[in-house]
């Protein structure tokens, strides 16, 4: 499981942010009651295990509180983003959230925030943005057995968000351990509770990735809804399966739409979501590319795009005599990236 999200962390830290000249941030290794932070191949891993309260509290104290000072810097965020009118409106959509976050994540939030001294109401915005503004462009590819030299399929996303500052030195590996449900890791950012990237023990692995428009007409956003990272994260704690998550994702009430591609150890889809409906997009002989838009009869509004040209075009190249390697899924990651190594400079 490390060595996928590994990999993983590596194309999200290199895609995702500029590079600065100063020494890049440490997590201080430590241990507070079941949970433990130490350094993995490089890599900062958090182990957090237990009841919400207790995961909540190892969080707070052995991630957050170590980066105490972020929170003083989300007014720069803010500006950044030129949203100092919008901002009392997201807090206040996020505080409407509140009650649709699931009751143990919900402790598990309150908790970190009284571990760290973080604000529970940023927390709570930091959990909901995503819901509430779209952040970024992404790309997955996953590639079947059949043409695979990985001995199995091959799976992963670029996290392509903007950057800022040098907030992609923060970036961890949380391994949750939560009583009654299944272990997972998500490779996130300090106070992301929620999952945008994730694996779980049975090996279903997820990644989110925005959607601006649909064919269904459905709002996009649905302030009755579960916020997304936390439907995410609940996926990962209760299914085995993609056909699980399905079963899941159909059940719950949704915020907004997303594309969830998705891997379990047999197949590789893509769940097209709106808070109307979910579409299926399942892997076609071995192959399943994703980006930024729907593209089932249900829910696309157009096809057009550069970047998922890349990738099918890179897996269509491959077959059981000629086999993709890790490497060559790398390059073809990369080279569906949106935007330009440590620049924001962007393209379809």
């Amino acid at each position: 499981m490390l060595h996928c999200l590994v990999k993983w962390l590596f194309i999200l830290s290199v895609l995702a942010g500029p590079v600065y000249a100063q020494e890049p941030f440490r997590y201080p290794e430590a241990k507070h009651g079941q949970g433990e932070l130490k350094y993995v191949n490089g890599v900062p891993v958090l182990r957090v295990q237990g009841s919400p309260e207790e995961t909540g509290e190892q969080y707070g104290v052995l991630a957050l509180k170590a980066t105490a000072h972020l929170p003083k810097r989300a007014g720069d965020f803010i500006k950044q983003k030129g949203w100092e009118a919008l901002y009392p409106v997201l807090l206040k959509s996020g505080g409407i959230l509140l009650p649709r976050i699931p009751a143990d994540h919900l402790k598990e939030l309150e908790a970190a925030a009284k571990a760290s001294g973080w604000p529970r109401d940023l927390l709570v915005f930091a959990n909901t943005l995503p819901d509430l503004r779209r952040l970024g462009g992404c790309s997955t590819l996953y590639v079947g057995p059949e043409r695979s030299s990985a001995g199995g399929a091959l799976f992963g996303r670029n996290l392509d968000w903007p950057p800022f500052g040098d907030i992609h030195d923060y970036t961890l590996v949380v391994v949750f351990r939560p009583n009654g449900k299944r272990a997972f890791a998500s490779i996130t950012y300090p106070g992301m509770l929620g999952c945008f990237t994730g694996i779980n023990d049975a090996g279903l692995a997820l990644a989110d990735l925005t959607v601006t428009s649909a064919k269904d007409d459905a709002p996009k956003l649905n302030l009755g809804g579960v916020p997304y990272t936390f439907a995410f994260r609940r996926v990962l704690e209760e299914c085995g399966s993609v056909d699980e998550a399905e079963k899941l994702l159909r059940s719950l009430k949704r915020t907004t739409m997303q594309n969830i591609a998705a891997a379990d150890r047999k197949a590789g889809v893509v769940f097209e979501i709106t808070p109307k409906t979910v579409a299926v997009r399942r892997a076609d002989k071995g192959l399943c590319a994703c980006t930024n838009h729907f593209r089932t009869e249900e829910l696309a509004t157009e096809t057009e795009c550069r970047r998922y040209d890349i990738l099918e075009k890179s897996g269509k190249k491959t077959n059981s005599a000629s086999p993709m390697s890790p490497s060559g899924w790398t390059r073809s990651i990369r080279g569906a990236r949106r935007c330009k190594p440590w620049s924001w400079s962007c393209r379809r």
